[in-house]
């Protein structure tokens, strides 16, 4: 199983859960047992805290996938995008200097 897969699996899970949240509340409010303010507040509150929670985890997550990508010495974007302009930069000194190479040739 892959981190995608439970990163994936989980979500799907959380998902899950609010919605039973939801139909549990709905038939309390059915069933008289809360009034539909009460109820809409505690599914407010609910999904507050969910996010939050979430909010939470996806930095964790972040964190980790951060730290573990650093161990593994795997380079960032940032990395590739400065590369890819040092490449840039000398490969126009690069064609510079054989044009200035070619006219040297030239005038011999």
């Amino acid at each position: 199983m892959t981190i995608f897969d439970v990163v994936r699996n989980a979500l799907l899970a959380g998902y899950g859960v609010q919605e039973k949240v939801k139909e549990l509340i709905d038939d309390l409010v059915k069933k008289g047992e809360l009034s539909e303010s009460q109820g809409a507040k505690l599914v407010r509150e609910w999904s507050e805290k969910a996010d939050k929670s979430s909010s939470e985890w996806n930095k964790s997550l972040s964190d980790i996938m951060t730290k573990t990508l650093e161990k593994m010495n795997i380079p960032t974007r940032d990395d590739i995008e400065k590369l890819n302009k040092k490449i840039n930069h000398l490969s126009a000194r690069v064609k510079k200097l054989e044009g200035a190479v070619e006219e040297e040739e030239k005038e011999e």
